[in-house]
């Protein structure tokens, strides 16, 4: 999302200060070609190394953001957890850098992209549902509408993505939050296994009586290994309440007395999410309303309902036609992004007017240097109720406050702007914290969403006294610093 040179030297100052060794240095700026041909050498049938400029190459390097690609030396698609391992040890033998790409969704460059080697989990691509056990196998290539399209016809459903693209393994290893996330918790709380390669090769089951590795895990991106296999609580699912409904900007106050209304119901198979959008010059707001049944009780969307709206795609459906209903507002590929998360307790009128008035500022802003620019500010709220179901885990580092992640995200098309987009997003992040704050909220050591973190978010913000515990764990697990070769945050 930066210019080449100075994203590269951003994200070599911030791993650096993790303790990246001084071997990737040297390694960076040499030829990984040696590298690919050892791995083409040592995987077996069941997996395949691709070079440039062939089709698989492109599709495992693509990302749906073009500045989260970059072009790597080769890409390789692993096809079993050994080959997982095969490669791994290859990587840390020669110091080459690499990165693990499951769905691709990342707006952060280098964190699932590389100049090295491109693992991508393509062909763990399997959805098997153990009705004995009431879980769902769900392998980490795999995006959750692909996944919600197989339980389909199953009668049940898993706790995972909102939109179409959104890979499994990024989202449910930075901690996912659902439409079903104030019945069941966060994706990590519905977790019932991994299947892990660990940096020295092992491959190994976790469960949560491996105490400090489940904690890692849930929450601790890519630092521990690479997961092969999420076995998923499963729950039932029948038709759901669900769409889309647009607005005009001019409805904002309607919608935030419809939400004062709806907040009060504490309904956990309700789920909203307001976007509050500037594009082509205008202020726009869509709603996404979801009910966890066919029918919502009488009243609970009824504010929202009565707004005069230039769009209303609610209906009873099913919850995989929902999700695929929504592949228009997926990312064509075409546009660069960014993403910075925006933490809150609660969703005041102020808020609402501090956060319209910030989308609106940046959005006039940026589309003078980008006529195709946007910004999309979107508030989600959840129960109070969150995340009281599930333990102690990497994020969030705190769970006796419910604290609504909220997202900002920058979309452009210049090349050229990646820096000056960045820079603004910072500060649109820390004006929004300073208006969440200046609320009254209680956010001042709050976790930033791991998910929806800029690049250079400090670790404390995400996991907060959390760090010296996952710091430990990652020397434990990971001594020779393996995974410390791949982008992303590192402990």
């Amino acid at each position: 999302m930066f210019p080449t040179t100075t994203l590269l030297c951003t994200l070599f100052l911030t791993s650096a200060a993790f303790g990246r060794p001084k071997t990737w240095e040297k390694r960076a700026s040499s030829n990984f070609r040696g590298t690919c041909d050892q791995i083409a050498k040592a995987v077996s049938d069941a997996s395949q190394v691709f070079f440039p400029p062939s089709t698989q190459y492109l599709s495992d390097i693509f990302h749906f953001a073009p500045s989260s690609t970059q072009e790597s030396a080769c890409s390789v698609e692993p096809g079993t957890a050994e080959d997982v391992s095969k490669i791994l040890r290859i990587l840390g033998s020669t110091r080459t850098p690499f990165a693990v790409k499951g769905g691709g969704h990342s707006t952060n460059l280098g964190f699932s992209s590389t100049k090295g080697v491109q693992i991508a989990l393509a062909r763990f691509n399997d959805t098997n549902v153990n009705s004995d056990d009431g879980t769902v196998e769900v392998g980490p290539g795999l995006t959750w509408d692909q996944v919600y399209t197989t339980l389909n016809s199953t009668g049940v459903n898993v706790v995972g993505g909102r939109v179409p693209g959104v890979g499994v393994a990024g989202f449910t290893l930075g901690g996912g939050y659902s439409y079903k996330s104030s019945q069941y918790g966060l994706a990590i709380d519905n977790v019932a296994s991994y299947e892990l390669v660990l940096p020295n090769g092992t491959i190994t089951t976790v469960t949560s009586h491996d105490k400090d590795l489940w904690f890692g895990l849930r929450g601790g991106l890519n630092n521990f290994g690479v997961v092969t296999k999420f076995v998923l609580k499963s729950h039932p699912q029948a038709q759901i309440w669900a769409g889309l409904i647009f607005y005009t900007g001019t409805q904002l106050d309607a919608i935030k007395e419809a939400y004062a209304k709806f907040q009060q119901a504490n309904d956990t198979k309700a789920s909203l999410l307001i976007s509050l959008v500037y594009s082509s010059g205008q202020f726009t707001i869509f709603l996404f309303a979801f009910y966890d049944a066919p029918t919502p009780p009488p009243g609970l969307f009824d504010g929202f309902l009565a707004i005069p709206s230039t769009q209303n795609t609610v209906s009873t459906r099913s919850f995989s036609d929902f999700v695929e209903s929504l592949n228009s507002l997926a990312a064509s590929g075409a546009q660069r992004s960014l993403y910075s998360g925006i933490p809150a307790t609660r969703y005041s009128p102020a808020i609402f007017d501090a956060l319209k008035n910030m989308t609106v500022f940046w959005g006039t802003r940026l589309e003078a240097l980008d006529k195709n620019a946007s910004v999309v500010t979107s508030l989600e709220p959840f129960d109070s109720t969150l995340l009281s179901h599930g333990t102690p885990s990497a994020y969030p580092p705190d769970r006796s406050q419910v604290v609504f992640p909220g997202i900002v995200s920058f979309q452009w098309y210049n090349a050229s702007l990646d820096a000056t987009m960045a820079r603004a997003l910072r500060q649109n992040t820390d004006e929004a914290r300073a208006a969440v704050l200046a609320d009254g909220q209680d956010v001042s050591h709050a976790a930033t969403y791991v998910n929806y973190a800029l690049f250079d978010t400090p670790l404390k913000d995400m996991y907060g006294a959390n760090v010296p515990r996952l710091r430990k764990l990652r020397a434990e697990i990971d001594p020779e610093d393996v995974m410390g070769l791949a982008g992303g945050f590192k402990f």
